[in-house]
């Protein structure tokens, strides 16, 4: 039921200290990159309570930087791009590093391990393949774990029903 034992059983002091410590670098590192966050985001804070002071981003902030304004790298650095559908005026964009997509799939292994997913079984994934972002870390992480995907996506029941039986 662990994926990861020195991540996942680490004490409560421990694992506060390194959340606290992720959680300064990673304002420190959208403070320097990108204005949007060092206008309304501290560089870094003394606790882990202070999250809940933490300024929202809305949709709207969103909307007003589309589509790569809230980017914290270049395009040109980016492994991967996914957006939301868009139904309620322009889609959400979002970009991943290598670095980001690595951490991803190890944070998916972690949860379909912990729901019992184990190397040597077969996932058949219903998502779609789209700009949509869950089917992907459901893919990669199933991957990582060592589980056989079968990306049939939905639609055609019987074509999975027949191939999966």
């Amino acid at each position: 039921m662990i994926w990861n034992p020195e991540a996942e059983t680490l004490g409560r002091d421990a694992r506060a200290a390194l959340q606290l410590a992720r959680l300064n670098e990673t304002l420190a590192w959208a403070h320097a990159r990108v204005s949007f966050c060092a206008t309304r985001w501290p560089r870094e804070v003394r606790g882990l309570e202070a999250v809940a002071d933490l300024p929202f981003t809305r949709k709207s902030d969103l909307r007003e930087h589309y589509p790569f304004g809230l980017f914290a790298l270049p395009t040109a650095e980016l492994a991967r791009v996914h957006a939301s559908s868009g139904t309620k005026g322009k889609p959400t964009v979002v970009g991943y590093s290598a670095g980001d997509l690595d951490v991803w799939r190890e944070v998916m292994a972690r949860a379909m391990t912990a729901a019992g997913a184990r190397r040597g079984h077969l996932l058949h994934l219903a998502f779609g393949y789209g700009l949509f972002t869950g089917g992907l870390g459901f893919h990669d992480g199933a991957e990582r774990i060592g589980m056989a995907v079968v990306p049939v996506s939905s639609g055609n029941t019987a074509r999975p029903h027949l191939l999966l039986r």
